[in-house]
């Protein structure tokens, strides 16, 4: 039968090393059972032999004891990964007294942060460069490397061999997840301190590239924000506040959050030129017909990154979701209209043209503005929080598209829109660079593997391969 893939295993193979004795097909698929022979060939070492600790959250209970904030110690989520990378532009935090109570999430420099739930297999390493302390939730698994090079070890837990091991250890019904003990006994390859530096150099090329990403972006934030004059904004706090009946009745809500003179002030500071998002973009309402295509690029509201990006998955057109609504062309800005407190929009590519997007997105077609200041703006957390008020609905909270094309859009000078221009094509420059360096260091682990380690050096040596 196409397609049917079978493993034949003697039970004394299927019981070794199998501590639950799983007998599902994930977890002998002929992916999983290859990258065991090769790595078997390699003289590997579990996690718990190249790792002082693997550790996680401790009691679950303890998400009861504190509550997010504004301010404070970033608190790293599954979704804070792009990739194998952290971007805390949109970090929750927690306060001083609950880091100090999450004391076995405490991330510290070096540490290789593995996704144990949700994005399962997610690694990232913790930066000398990051701004102490930092804390995780009880998805992200803490290995501290005592006989490996942090940077070495991820590359292999992201390869396409480390991955393959990793892909077949989630359990649950509802929400896949992996343990700690399975994370131990994970099985790294050994290969030559030389090559294994080599391939650590690369990797914390790409960690510390990657570094620029943020810092390109925040330039780009924090020049919109000085030429509106929000930079160091200091909005009213009032304890109490009014509103009149005719107010009211004019936006039909109730609620104080949305009469608040932080709002208001907000509003007065945006709308001081009277321009609007609709004024300098359009929305772009190109519907999808899925019976033109036998393949399609799909976009849904997961595949926004934290940083002005978005991926995509090749569909059949007979497997079209529902929500495959909308057309996407070059330069194109989506935004998600659920929970836009999320900052999720980007900026569409050349490579991403004619993709096709979920419903919950808006797709906003700049006519008389830069596509990056339209981002730029849209990501904006004052106007994320903005928008946020206008969302309806408790259990998907989401806004309409007149709420989108309907906001203030204050106007920029030439040379304004030219620096954030400039600053957003340099953190995508980075991120493109970041990628790549990964993609390298995680290829010539698997040269190494599956053909030898001269090969491998040959690869990291190559002047294609040089940085």
């Amino acid at each position: 039968m196409e397609g049917l893939e079978v493993s034949i295993l003697p039970l004394s193979e299927v019981k070794k090393d199998n501590r639950d004795l799983r007998l599902d097909s994930r977890y002998f698929s002929r992916a999983a059972l290859a990258a065991d022979a090769l790595v078997a060939a390699r003289t590997p070492q579990p996690i718990s032999q190249l790792a002082s600790d693997v550790r996680s959250f401790g009691a679950y209970a303890l998400t009861n004891e504190f509550e997010y904030q504004d301010e404070g110690v970033p608190f790293l989520r599954g979704t804070n990964y792009v990739g194998d990378f952290i971007n805390f532009s949109d970090v929750l935090r927690i306060s001083p007294e609950a880091h100090g109570l999450l004391h076995k999430s405490e991330v510290l420099p070096g540490m290789v942060l593995l996704s144990m739930s949700g994005s399962v297999g997610s690694v990232a390493v913790a930066l000398d460069s990051w701004d102490y302390p930092i804390n995780s939730n009880q998805d992200i698994a803490k290995i501290v490397p005592s006989g490996v090079d942090p940077f070495y070890l991820a590359s292999y837990l992201s390869s396409s061999l480390g991955e393959a091991q990793i892909e077949r250890l989630p359990v649950g019904s509802v929400q896949q997840h992996i343990f700690l003990w399975m994370i131990e006994r994970i099985q790294v390859p050994r290969l030559g301190s030389t090559l294994e530096a080599a391939i650590a150099h690369r990797a914390k090329l790409a960690f510390d590239t990657n570094e620029d990403v943020s810092r390109h972006f925040a330039a780009a934030s924090d020049a919109l924000l000085s030429a509106v004059g929000l930079k160091d904004w200091r909005p009213p706090e009032p304890l109490s506040y009014s509103a009149s009946a005719s107010a009211v009745l004019t936006a039909q809500r109730m609620d104080a959050r949305f009469f608040a003179p932080r709002v208001t002030a907000l509003l007065d500071v945006l709308s001081k030129d009277g321009v609007s998002v609709r004024d300098v973009a359009s929305p772009r309402r190109e519907k999808f017909r899925p019976g033109q295509h036998a393949t399609f690029s799909y976009i849904e509201i997961g595949d926004v990154d934290g940083a002005g990006a978005v991926g995509s998955s090749v569909l059949p057109s007979q497997e079209a979701p529902s929500r495959a609504t909308w057309y996407v062309r070059t330069n194109d800005v989506v935004t998600s209209t659920v929970r836009p407190i999320r900052r999720l929009s980007a900026q569409i590519d050349a490579n991403q043209n004619g993709y096709v997007c979920s419903s919950g997105f808006v797709v906003a077609q700049p006519m008389a503005i830069a596509p990056e200041v339209l981002l730029t703006y849209l990501r904006l957390p004052v106007i994320c929080e903005l928008l946020d008020l206008y969302a309806s609905a408790s259990m998907y909270p989401a806004i309409t598209e007149d709420d989108i094309f309907d906001l203030p859009m204050p106007r920029l000078e030439p040379a304004i829109e030219a620096r954030i221009v400039a600053s957003v094509q340099a953190g995508k420059q980075a991120r493109a660079r970041a990628t790549q360096l990964l993609k390298q260091a995680k290829r010539a682990v698997e040269l190494a593997i599956e053909e030898d380690e001269r090969a491998a050096l040959a690869f990291l040596g190559s002047p294609r391969e040089q940085v």
